[in-house]
């Protein structure tokens, strides 16, 4: 069901359950008005005839003519003396007798002197009448045709107009819904129209203050980040392209000159180390990629747990210097720790262990002098690492594009690599909630800082 009709559906109960009460308080208004009129108009009309009884003295034979000669165009109340011994003094039909007193009924009218009530449809009461010092007791009763006559109209007309009402607020439901959902219509209507080969459409209606403008500028803030990862991807998957292209096009020149003529066991051997190095070339550029790829994981999907700073340091360190044993690297602690958690993040082991041995290395790599100090600090909320060599520094305009995937810059002269290993350590930060900065002058070395917090 659309929304549309939802509304509309909604929009018509609503209003149909509050013109529902509100009539039934009209009607119910009306029949408890109805019912008191009469009562007292009935109370009235008996006492106007006890007095034409008593004190005018009309006899019981004219009372009764008038009676029977008004019940043809009127309600005309039939009223029954009574004694207080219960004995008929007058009755104006005793054959209908609409009452039909009882002993019981005589002793109430007695005690309280007035009651009301209903016999049937007829309503009735009885009175206790007091004349020159004799008690009476009087009973009438009337049937209402005309009130009734008016409720019964009222509630046909109430009903009526209760349809016609319905009807009526359905449709204005169904157009005033319409109108409102019409910029819905047409963000579904464009949207329908963005694909993937044209993510550079937007939504128009995303300048107002209403929630559809919230919802559209909400929507194209998604577009730019799905275009940007599109951009990205292409950029990326361009770049690994390029990068294992390159070794494998050396792989295959290698081995298919290799295979031209007969060569010494010397130039094969030449030609076994070549082919060794750019294997492990593409090796290290796998394993890039696979750690760049955790990297991007849902934090959820990886696994995190408390791990000591210092520990994850040292691994990285024997991991990079069991593959550049002349790669110095000191690890100084700026002031002494009472507890591990002075020390620890909760984090992924390995990951961070990739980013620590990424920064190691590229401290060795891009140094004359290999030697790269690690100076660990914390504080109350976080931990801080400063990793800084005297290698020979990065431009600024250089820096600014660093964190960047496959980037390379002017320093790709000096060492091999593939523009991998600190975007990669920039991402794992990032998956740990902390901070990668970098300072760098040319020819004295450069600093990166981590900031992770901690538990």
């Amino acid at each position: 069901m659309k929304i549309r009709t939802k509304l509309s559906i909604l929009f018509t109960v609503l209003t149909a359950a509050i013109l529902l009460v509100f009539a039934s308080l009209v009607y119910y208004s009306a029949y408890q008005n109805r019912e008191n009129e009469f009562f007292k108009r009935l109370h009235q009309e008996t006492i106007t005839k006890a007095n034409l009884f008593f004190a005018a003295k009309v006899d019981a034979h004219t009372l009764q003519t008038i009676y029977k000669n008004n019940m043809e165009t009127i309600n005309e109340v039939q009223v029954a003396i009574y004694d207080t011994n219960s004995h008929l003094l007058y009755h104006d039909a005793a054959d209908i007798d609409a009452v039909k007193e009882t002993g019981q009924m005589m002793k109430t009218i007695m005690n309280r002197k007035y009651i009301r009530f209903y016999q049937g449809d007829w309503q009735a009461v009885g009175l206790l009448f007091s004349f020159e010092n004799k008690k009476y007791i009087i009973t009438a009763s009337a049937y209402d045709k005309y009130g009734y006559s008016k409720l019964r109209y009222l509630r046909e007309t109430i009903w009526l107009m209760f349809v016609c009402s319905i009807l009526v607020i359905y449709a204005a439901g169904r157009f005033f819904s319409k109108r409102a959902l019409k910029p819905v219509t047409e963000i579904v209507n464009k949207v329908k129209n963005i694909t993937a080969s044209n993510l550079d459409l937007r939504l128009d209606n995303a300048d107002g203050k209403d929630e559809l403008a919230e919802l559209a500028s909400t929507f194209n803030g998604v577009l730019d980040r799905i275009e940007n990862s599109f951009e990205a991807q292409k950029q990326f998957v361009s770049n690994i392209s390029h990068e294992v292209r390159t070794p494998l096009a050396v792989l295959t020149a290698e081995l298919e000159l290799s295979t031209y003529k007969e060569r010494s066991v010397a130039e094969y051997k030449k030609v076994i180390s070549n082919t060794l190095i750019d294997a492990r070339r593409l090796s290290k550029l796998s394993d890039s990629l696979l750690d760049f790829a955790k990297a991007s994981y849902d934090p959820s999907e990886i696994g995190f747990k408390e791990v000591r700073i210092d520990e994850v340091l040292l691994d990285a360190r024997q991991k990079v210097q069991k593959e550049n044993p002349k790669y110095l690297i000191d690890i100084h602690y700026e002031k002494e720790f009472e507890t591990d958690s002075e020390i620890s993040v909760v984090g992924n082991e390995y990951l961070l262990n990739v980013a620590f041995a990424n920064l190691l290395e590229n401290g060795g790599k891009f140094s004359n002098n290999p030697e790269t100090i690690v100076e660990i600090n914390f504080k109350e909320e976080k931990v801080i690492l400063m990793f800084s060599d005297n290698g020979i520094g990065i431009s600024e305009e250089d820096l600014k594009l660093i964190f960047t995937p496959f980037f390379r810059g002017n320093n790709k002269k000096f060492a091999e690599g593939n523009g991998v290993g600190l975007s990669l350590t920039q991402k794992i930060i990032a998956l740990h909630k902390g901070t990668i900065s970098v300072s760098s002058e040319i020819g004295k070395g450069t600093i990166f800082t981590i900031v992770l917090p901690h538990l």
